[in-house]
């Protein structure tokens, strides 16, 4: 038995800055019957103070002021819709180089990103930026969109360069295979509907991709992992409450405490404050347990063999958030799941600092252990953040590499 069905899609876009993100975006809204009614007139509207024949779909996206006024992306917006087939979560991340770090964020949990390309200028530097990104946080699936294929006449032939380099990048990076889909955002071919331009391309619009592409493994089905939010004391029984984020655990099962290493039993679980005999990722359960264990927030409860690596020393894939650079020898702490540790940078693979957007890989030595699954195993039980201990702020988003 498993959780209910995923119907949710979770995806990003990207690309080069003017590649068409927000065009794209505001098309497959606008075409997919997703825009409210006072939405579209006021993009109309502001269309038309700026003496556009038509509405602008770009700004069904460009939210903020700032980004209305500069025709600019220069943060994450996140739209919800939905179609027939599916509900989707859209994460549509700015462009320049400078918000690289936008696109960790608004990427990292996604199941499908969308790397734009503009047909008449190919792969930049930027898309390669994008790609890499995608391949070091393990998105599921990667769509290649080229854009304004009008303005190059609709050419097979640009379409099919562009796909081949793009190939060879996406091998050297590491990514293990995407789909290619030539679109225009302007005029609408192959985003919702098929192109009648395009008869020499024979796969699906956007839109059908995104209500097809198979949706990512169900968490209850991987290893149990319990991070522990926090202790509940009725009387004298304890119970541990937090999030499920992979496997299930069942009233019965021998389950074993991080980093400690104690065993004990589950005898109860409790869901929305029922007593239940089994819980599945992604619930937020409580649990109780058969001995009187020295169990705190930031443990994590595992059950059967596949237990995860406990270390302390934690090397890993990162790309850095912050304006302040991070150096070696710089005195941190280690946010995983619930778990927060001091830890001290160790190496940073040669480079003599990360800076803002940087991407770079990173050897970290904490002052507990932590228990660590390797990122391309577990996108939750692998992923960690740097943290300044001066005044709490994020400073680099690290994927662990334990291998």
């Amino acid at each position: 038995m498993t959780s209910t069905t995923i119907d949710t899609l979770r995806f990003a876009t990207a690309g080069s800055v003017d590649d068409g993100k927000s065009t794209l975006v505001g098309r497959l809204l606008h075409d997919s019957k997703s825009v409210l009614t006072d939405q579209l007139e006021a993009v109309e509207r502001v269309s038309a103070d700026r003496g556009q024949d038509g509405p602008d779909l770009a700004l069904l996206t460009d939210g903020l002021r700032a980004e209305r006024e500069q025709g600019i992306t220069i943060d994450v917006a996140y739209r919800y819709f939905a179609t027939p087939r599916r509900r989707f979560i859209l994460a549509d991340t700015p462009g320049h180089v400078q918000y690289t770090r936008n696109m960790v964020t608004g990427a990292s949990t996604a199941e499908l990103a969308i790397i734009l390309v503009d047909a008449r200028n190919g792969v930049v530097e930027q898309t390669l930026r994008h790609a890499a990104v995608a391949a070091l946080l393990r998105v599921p699936n990667v769509v290649l969109a080229v854009n304004k294929m009008d303005l190059v006449g609709y050419e097979q032939g640009v379409f099919e360069r562009i796909v081949e380099e793009f190939a060879g990048h996406a091998a050297e990076l590491g990514l293990p295979g995407f789909t290619p889909i030539p679109v225009s955002a302007l005029v609408g071919d192959n985003v919702v509907d098929r192109s009648a331009h395009m008869d020499w391309y024979e796969g699906p619009a956007l839109l059908e991709f995104l209500e097809d592409v198979p949706v990512g493994a169900d968490p209850s089905d991987a290893p149990a992992r319990f991070p522990v939010q926090y202790v509940i004391r009725d009387g004298e029984v304890r119970w541990y409450a937090g999030q499920l984020v992979s496997g299930s655990l069942r009233v019965g099962d021998r389950v074993t405490v991080h980093p400690s290493g104690e065993g004990s039993e589950i005898t109860g679980i409790s869901v929305l404050g029922t007593e239940a005999d089994v819980a599945y990722a992604p619930q937020s359960v409580s649990l109780r347990l058969a001995d009187q264990r020295d169990v705190s927030r930031g443990d994590m409860i595992t059950a059967g063999a596949d237990a995860p690596a406990l270390t302390q020393d934690v090397r890993a894939a990162v790309c850095h958030l912050a304006d302040r650079p991070l150096r070696v020898g710089d005195r941190v702490l280690l946010r995983h799941t619930t778990r927060t540790v001091k830890a001290i940078v160790k190496d940073l693979s040669g480079a003599a600092e990360l800076t803002a957007n940087d991407l770079g890989r990173i050897t970290l030595r904490t002052a507990e252990p932590l228990a660590l699954d390797d990122y391309a195993v577990s996108r939750r039980t692998g992923a960690f953040l740097v943290i300044d201990p001066a005044d709490g702020a994020t400073l680099t988003a690290g994927m662990a590499d334990l291998s």
